[in-house]
């Protein structure tokens, strides 16, 4: 399927906001595919931890120039949503039961008007890991899903797992919960350069978001702190627990990076290979954000996507 995506500007956007049950601020956009092609209906789109709606233009002039009307928001805590600290540069959250919420609510208020069939979805990293935890919640609100890189089992870069977590457990403990994450604090996007990053092998790509960025530093966000990993942590565990996996049901693409350095491609292998209805590939060369790797990689990801997607349309 050769597709010709279409230019998608800032301007395009014209994002708007929701609102949580708990009254906070959730930054949302919706763009119509164009009257001209094929309607296939919609398209949620959900982001990565630190991300935020721009930096997908991209990927949504590719969804939209495939017929898919796009649905996507910024997730609490990041982007032009509500920050839940003072420093607004730090990633924080109680639980992942306040992502479930919001993520229902944009359901509800926004894609529930959009269309009468169940949409398609498709996330990244957190964004996948909190679709999996509403695949699992409920039943059929999603026709078939895509994965890229699903945060459920972390890298500790040279600390054995156990350590890593018996860490974060003890500063939780200390009620160090709002405090950065080692190291994260330096990960400020606005000083970091290609060669400090981990997460793409395409210099230009990483160079339009901190491009970006640098106009609209307030949309930035350097990383979590020990009160966001600790809930993560628990939301991994329960996630990969005995029968949860088994018990979703909606078709799913599970897309893993060989040269992951941010979750464990081992783990999201073992996982995928549980989902009922899950099938599995892996693009050998890509880092973590395979939407935002290097055109190869991209061509080679829209190919199954494309794939996958013409079963259940």
């Amino acid at each position: 399927m050769t597709v010709r995506p279409r230019i998608v500007t800032v301007e395009d956007l014209q994002p708007r906001f929701a609102y949580g049950r708990d009254g906070k601020s959730l930054r949302i956009a919706t763009l119509y595919a164009p009257p001209e092609l094929t309607q296939r209906g919609v398209c949620v789109l959900l982001h990565g931890q630190t991300e935020f709606i721009e930096k997908y233009l991209e990927v949504i002039g590719e969804l939209l120039a495939r017929g898919y009307t796009v649905a996507t928001l910024d997730w609490r805590g990041q982007g032009g949503s509500c920050r839940a600290l003072d420093d607004p540069l730090r990633a924080h959250i109680g639980d992942f039961t306040q992502y479930d919420s919001d993520l229902q609510v944009f359901m509800d208020k926004v894609v529930r008007n959009l269309t009468s069939r169940p949409p398609i979805a498709l996330a990244h990293s957190m964004g996948a890991h909190i679709l999996l935890r509403a695949m699992h919640n409920h039943p059929g609100q999603f026709s078939a899903a895509v994965l890229s890189a699903p945060m459920l089992r972390v890298q500790t870069r040279g600390y054995p797992p156990w350590l890593a977590r018996l860490m974060c457990r003890m500063q939780n403990v200390g009620g160090r919960q709002a405090q950065w994450v080692t190291g994260m604090k330096a990960r400020d996007p606005l000083k970091m350069t290609f060669a400090d990053q981990l997460v793409t092998s395409d210099p230009q790509r990483f160079q339009r978001t901190q491009s970006f960025l640098r106009e609209h530093p307030n949309l930035r966000l350097a990383g979590p702190t020990w009160g966001w990993l600790e809930a993560a942590y628990r939301s991994m565990q329960q996630v990969n627990s005995r029968g949860y996996p088994e018990a979703i049901a909606t078709p799913t693409l599970v897309i893993g990076a060989g040269r992951d350095r941010i979750v464990d491609t081992a783990g999201t292998r073992a996982f995928a290979r549980r989902l009922p209805n899950g099938r599995y590939e892996e693009l050998a060369e890509a880092e973590h954000e395979i939407l935002m790797e290097n055109s190869a990689i991209r061509a080679r990801f829209w190919n199954a996507f494309d794939a996958f997607i013409a079963n259940y349309l």
